[in-house]
């Protein structure tokens, strides 16, 4: 394994995205490629057709300095990333999935993993853990197996066994549940304010039984939770009392964990160095950007100088390295 300096390191926190079909036109994100960025991550404007998305993941294997995430949010219908190459949606949302039975689901998840597969894919932000209790919560609904924790883990079980067996990286989100939301945190930062008791046997059970299980991801939602956090203004994404005293601490989580896009309205509160310094702090070890621009070449700078200032303990960034290196080498991602 080669010696990362503390740029370099700090690279390996992030997954990034890049405008268009083309990420040799974005100086950035070429740069950070070629300096051990950790993983990239696509959208439906960089997928055109099979062919060119398979030449493009080629191409990003064998330019990286480093073995690499290879991500995307391939749910299944509202949130399906391969709209151009399939005329629209393919796949139904986990909702109807699991509706339709463990039968249909267990196909329509090999069916998934086979064009990830082909592609290159090794991580997909999937599955949905949140208990969708509101009926009015205007992100997660159909995206949810169910209004009910028991049947969540129930579908979580069938498609987690189906990703384990083919070794792509599964990421459980938004910990620690987005269901009981009524405001969509890309525009604005929800708040969830649930007696503890309730969110422990309802929205964090998936969580618990998906890490008993060994799932190796999850990503932390850009929510305010009272009942978790004292401070008032602090997202689950940002909060030391979630992700380390909970999370990795209470429910005793081994894998890497992730922020949702750092891009959303949900963290607008704070300047993007703010944000990932509490972010570090509070224990994440990745961070998702949907596009890189010179202020996110910039970050990767100014959080090493955070670093060399003691704003940030380096053994945190080590910590981190060596979680994503763990999971590369679990999973059989390489050079």
């Amino acid at each position: 394994m080669q010696i990362l300096n503390l740029k370099q390191k700090i690279a390996r926190m992030f997954i990034l995205g890049f405008e268009g079909e083309d990420y040799n036109v974005n100086p950035y994100f070429k740069e950070l490629l070629e300096n051990n960025l950790g993983g990239v991550i696509f959208f439906t404007q960089n997928i055109i057709s099979e062919n060119q998305f398979i030449t493009l993941i080629n191409s990003l294997k064998s330019e990286a300095k480093s073995p690499i995430f290879l991500s995307i949010d391939q749910e299944g219908g509202r949130v399906e990333r391969t709209e151009n190459i399939h005329n629209g949606k393919k796949y139904l949302s986990a909702k109807y999935a699991y509706e339709k039975g463990e039968k249909f689901l267990k196909n329509q998840t090999k069916e998934i993993i086979c064009e990830l597969k082909n592609f290159g894919i090794n991580m997909n932000f999937a599955p949905v853990l949140d208990v969708n209790t509101n009926e009015n919560n205007p992100i997660i609904g159909e995206r949810a197996f169910s209004n009910n924790p028991f049947d969540v883990i129930k579908g979580f079980k069938t498609v987690f066994e189906e990703y384990e067996k083919n070794s792509i990286i599964t990421v459980g989100k938004h910990f620690p549940g987005h269901g009981a939301a009524d405001k969509d945190s890309h525009k604005t930062l929800p708040k969830i304010d649930l007696p503890y008791k309730e969110l422990k046997e309802i929205h964090i059970k998936p969580f618990t039984e998906a890490i008993n299980e060994g799932i190796p991801a999850i990503m932390a939602a850009h929510v305010l939770y009272p009942a978790l956090e004292n401070d008032i203004n602090t997202p689950a994404s940002l909060s030391k009392m979630i992700i380390t005293d909970l999370l990795r601490n209470k429910l005793n989580f081994k894998g890497i964990i992730m922020t949702d896009d750092m891009e959303m309205n949900g963290v607008k509160g704070f300047s993007r160095l703010d944000a990932c310094i509490k972010a570090i702090n509070a224990g994440i070890n990745m961070f998702i950007f949907r596009n890189t621009t010179k202020e996110i070449f910039e970050l990767i700078n100014q959080l090493s100088e955070s670093v060399q200032k003691g704003i940030i303990e380096e053994s945190a960034i080590n910590q981190s390295v060596n979680i994503i290196e763990n999971t590369m080498l679990r999973y059989g991602i390489e050079k």
